[in-house]
Protein backbone atom coordinates (compact mmCIF):
# COMPACT_ATOMS: atom_id res chain seq x y z
CA UNK A 1 0.00 0.00 0.00
CA UNK A 2 1.12 3.52 -0.85
CA UNK A 3 -0.36 6.37 1.15
CA UNK A 4 -1.25 9.79 -0.25
CA UNK A 5 -1.74 12.45 2.44
CA UNK A 6 -3.40 15.78 1.71
CA UNK A 7 -3.71 18.94 3.73
CA UNK A 8 -7.12 20.54 3.22
CA UNK A 9 -7.20 24.34 3.52
CA UNK A 10 -5.39 26.18 0.70
CA UNK A 11 -4.33 22.79 -0.68
CA UNK A 12 -7.37 20.83 -1.85
CA UNK A 13 -9.43 23.98 -1.21
CA UNK A 14 -8.53 27.45 -2.42
CA UNK A 15 -9.57 28.99 0.91
CA UNK A 16 -9.61 28.25 4.63
CA UNK A 17 -12.67 26.30 5.79
CA UNK A 18 -12.18 27.26 9.45
CA UNK A 19 -12.09 30.97 8.66
CA UNK A 20 -14.99 30.67 6.21
CA UNK A 21 -17.13 28.88 8.81
CA UNK A 22 -16.65 31.88 11.07
CA UNK A 23 -17.60 34.23 8.24
CA UNK A 24 -20.66 32.08 7.51
CA UNK A 25 -21.80 32.34 11.14
CA UNK A 26 -21.36 36.12 11.01
CA UNK A 27 -23.08 36.55 7.64
CA UNK A 28 -26.12 34.56 8.77
CA UNK A 29 -26.44 36.26 12.14
CA UNK A 30 -25.62 33.17 14.22
CA UNK A 31 -22.94 35.01 16.25
CA UNK A 32 -22.19 38.60 17.31
CA UNK A 33 -20.96 39.80 13.94
CA UNK A 34 -18.43 42.57 14.52
CA UNK A 35 -16.69 41.09 17.57
CA UNK A 36 -16.61 37.56 16.18
CA UNK A 37 -15.28 38.65 12.79
CA UNK A 38 -12.56 40.72 14.42
CA UNK A 39 -11.29 37.80 16.52
CA UNK A 40 -11.67 35.33 13.65
CA UNK A 41 -9.46 37.51 11.47
CA UNK A 42 -6.80 37.85 14.19
CA UNK A 43 -6.60 34.08 14.64
CA UNK A 44 -6.33 33.55 10.89
CA UNK A 45 -3.46 36.06 10.69
CA UNK A 46 -1.72 34.23 13.53
CA UNK A 47 -2.07 30.93 11.65
CA UNK A 48 -0.51 32.45 8.53
CA UNK A 49 2.32 33.89 10.62
CA UNK A 50 2.94 30.58 12.40
CA UNK A 51 2.13 31.97 15.86
CA UNK A 52 -1.32 30.45 16.42
CA UNK A 53 -2.13 28.95 19.84
CA UNK A 54 -4.37 26.08 18.71
CA UNK A 55 -5.98 25.68 22.14
CA UNK A 56 -6.88 29.38 22.39
CA UNK A 57 -8.26 29.36 18.86
CA UNK A 58 -10.25 26.18 19.46
CA UNK A 59 -11.95 27.63 22.54
CA UNK A 60 -13.07 30.49 20.32
CA UNK A 61 -14.05 28.34 17.33
CA UNK A 62 -15.91 25.71 19.37
CA UNK A 63 -17.97 28.20 21.38
CA UNK A 64 -20.86 28.32 18.84
CA UNK A 65 -20.91 24.51 18.90
CA UNK A 66 -21.53 24.54 22.65
CA UNK A 67 -24.50 26.93 22.47
CA UNK A 68 -26.63 25.28 19.80
CA UNK A 69 -28.44 21.94 19.43
CA UNK A 70 -26.77 19.33 17.22
CA UNK A 71 -29.66 19.33 14.73
CA UNK A 72 -29.32 23.10 14.28
CA UNK A 73 -25.56 22.85 13.84
CA UNK A 74 -25.93 20.13 11.23
CA UNK A 75 -28.46 22.24 9.31
CA UNK A 76 -26.11 25.21 9.33
CA UNK A 77 -23.20 22.99 8.27
CA UNK A 78 -25.07 21.58 5.29
CA UNK A 79 -25.85 25.10 4.13
CA UNK A 80 -22.23 26.12 4.71
CA UNK A 81 -20.87 23.30 2.54
CA UNK A 82 -23.10 24.26 -0.35
CA UNK A 83 -22.56 28.00 -0.10
CA UNK A 84 -18.93 28.26 0.95
CA UNK A 85 -17.03 25.02 0.29
CA UNK A 86 -18.25 23.56 -2.98
CA UNK A 87 -17.24 26.76 -4.85
CA UNK A 88 -13.66 26.67 -3.49
CA UNK A 89 -12.62 23.10 -4.25
CA UNK A 90 -9.35 23.65 -6.13
CA UNK A 91 -10.03 23.07 -9.84
CA UNK A 92 -7.37 20.38 -10.26
CA UNK A 93 -7.82 18.72 -6.84
CA UNK A 94 -10.38 16.09 -7.97
CA UNK A 95 -8.08 14.95 -10.78
CA UNK A 96 -5.12 14.62 -8.41
CA UNK A 97 -7.18 12.60 -5.94
CA UNK A 98 -8.47 10.38 -8.75
CA UNK A 99 -4.97 9.78 -10.07
CA UNK A 100 -3.91 8.42 -6.68
CA UNK A 101 -7.05 6.26 -6.52
CA UNK A 102 -6.28 4.78 -9.94
CA UNK A 103 -2.75 4.01 -8.75
CA UNK A 104 -4.28 2.05 -5.88
CA UNK A 105 -3.07 4.46 -3.19
CA UNK A 106 -4.91 4.98 0.06
CA UNK A 107 -6.05 8.59 0.46
CA UNK A 108 -5.98 10.51 3.75
CA UNK A 109 -6.83 14.11 4.58
CA UNK A 110 -5.10 15.62 7.59
CA UNK A 111 -6.18 19.04 8.79
CA UNK A 112 -5.93 21.31 11.80
CA UNK A 113 -9.52 22.36 11.17
CA UNK A 114 -11.97 20.58 13.44
CA UNK A 115 -13.80 17.41 12.51
CA UNK A 116 -17.25 18.98 12.75
CA UNK A 117 -16.43 21.20 9.78
CA UNK A 118 -14.24 18.85 7.80
CA UNK A 119 -16.07 15.51 7.87
CA UNK A 120 -18.56 16.57 5.18
CA UNK A 121 -15.75 18.17 3.16
CA UNK A 122 -13.84 14.89 3.12
CA UNK A 123 -17.02 13.16 1.94
CA UNK A 124 -17.47 15.80 -0.75
CA UNK A 125 -13.96 15.04 -1.99
CA UNK A 126 -14.49 11.27 -1.81
CA UNK A 127 -11.79 10.69 0.82
CA UNK A 128 -12.73 8.12 3.45
CA UNK A 129 -9.91 8.67 5.95
CA UNK A 130 -9.75 11.94 7.87
CA UNK A 131 -7.49 13.04 10.71
CA UNK A 132 -8.67 16.35 12.16
CA UNK A 133 -8.70 18.25 15.42
CA UNK A 134 -11.49 16.63 17.43
CA UNK A 135 -13.94 18.72 19.48
CA UNK A 136 -14.80 17.03 22.75
CA UNK A 137 -18.39 15.88 23.12
CA UNK A 138 -20.04 14.76 26.38
CA UNK A 139 -23.63 13.51 26.60
CA UNK A 140 -24.35 14.59 23.05
CA UNK A 141 -23.14 18.19 23.49
CA UNK A 142 -19.89 19.85 22.56
CA UNK A 143 -17.88 21.03 25.57
CA UNK A 144 -15.71 23.64 23.84
CA UNK A 145 -12.51 21.69 24.52
CA UNK A 146 -10.24 19.65 22.26
CA UNK A 147 -10.38 15.88 22.61
CA UNK A 148 -6.90 14.37 22.50
CA UNK A 149 -3.98 15.84 20.56
CA UNK A 150 -4.81 18.80 18.29
CA UNK A 151 -3.95 17.94 14.69
CA UNK A 152 -1.63 20.90 14.17
CA UNK A 153 2.08 21.22 13.33
CA UNK A 154 3.94 18.47 15.30
CA UNK A 155 0.54 17.16 16.35
CA UNK A 156 -0.12 16.15 12.75
CA UNK A 157 2.94 13.89 12.91
CA UNK A 158 1.90 12.40 16.25
CA UNK A 159 -1.66 11.77 15.08
CA UNK A 160 -0.46 10.24 11.81
CA UNK A 161 2.00 7.98 13.60
CA UNK A 162 -0.77 6.80 15.94
CA UNK A 163 -3.02 6.09 12.94
CA UNK A 164 -0.23 4.21 11.14
CA UNK A 165 0.36 2.07 14.22
CA UNK A 166 -3.26 0.89 14.01
CA UNK A 167 -3.00 -0.23 10.37
CA UNK A 168 -2.42 -3.89 9.45
CA UNK A 169 0.61 -2.98 7.32
CA UNK A 170 2.90 -0.01 6.94
CA UNK A 171 2.72 1.94 3.68
CA UNK A 172 5.53 1.26 1.24
CA UNK A 173 5.62 4.91 0.23
CA UNK A 174 4.09 8.10 1.60
CA UNK A 175 3.32 11.14 -0.55
CA UNK A 176 2.27 14.33 1.21
CA UNK A 177 0.75 17.49 -0.23
CA UNK A 178 0.49 20.82 1.61
CA UNK A 179 0.57 24.58 1.10
CA UNK A 180 1.82 25.65 4.52
CA UNK A 181 5.08 25.97 6.43
CA UNK A 182 3.05 24.83 9.44
CA UNK A 183 3.11 21.35 7.85
CA UNK A 184 6.89 21.10 7.50
CA UNK A 185 7.13 18.44 10.27
CA UNK A 186 4.64 16.32 8.32
CA UNK A 187 6.26 16.92 4.93
CA UNK A 188 9.67 16.01 6.29
CA UNK A 189 8.49 12.52 7.24
CA UNK A 190 7.09 11.80 3.75
CA UNK A 191 8.94 9.92 1.03
CA UNK A 192 7.56 12.37 -1.52
CA UNK A 193 6.73 15.79 -0.10
CA UNK A 194 4.94 18.13 -2.53
CA UNK A 195 4.38 21.86 -2.03
CA UNK A 196 0.96 22.90 -3.36
CA UNK A 197 0.44 26.60 -4.07
CA UNK A 198 2.85 27.13 -1.16
CA UNK A 199 3.34 30.08 1.14
CA UNK A 200 6.68 31.87 0.86
CA UNK A 201 8.40 29.93 3.65
CA UNK A 202 7.32 26.54 2.33
CA UNK A 203 8.23 27.51 -1.24
CA UNK A 204 11.74 28.46 -0.14
CA UNK A 205 12.16 25.15 1.69
CA UNK A 206 10.79 23.19 -1.27
CA UNK A 207 13.18 24.88 -3.69
CA UNK A 208 16.12 24.35 -1.34
CA UNK A 209 15.34 20.64 -0.92
CA UNK A 210 14.30 19.98 -4.51
CA UNK A 211 10.68 19.10 -3.70
CA UNK A 212 8.05 19.36 -6.44
CA UNK A 213 6.07 22.61 -6.38
CA UNK A 214 2.65 22.38 -8.05
CA UNK A 215 -0.58 24.33 -8.36
CA UNK A 216 -4.09 22.92 -8.13
CA UNK A 217 -5.63 26.26 -9.07
CA UNK A 218 -5.50 25.97 -12.85
CA UNK A 219 -2.02 24.90 -13.89
CA UNK A 220 -1.33 21.20 -14.68
CA UNK A 221 -0.20 19.24 -11.62
CA UNK A 222 3.24 17.64 -11.81
CA UNK A 223 3.41 13.88 -12.30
Amino acid sequence: MNLAIFDLDHTLLTGDSDYLWGRFLVDHGHVDGEAYERRNKVFYEQYVAGTLDIHEFSRFAFEPLTRNPIATLHRWREQFIGECIEPIVAPLAPALLERHRVQGDRLLITTATNRFITEPIARLLGVDTLIATDPEMVDGRYTGRISGTPNFRDGKVARLQAWLAEQPQAPARISCYSDSHNDLPLLLMADRPVAVDPDERLRATAVERGWPVISLRGEPAAA
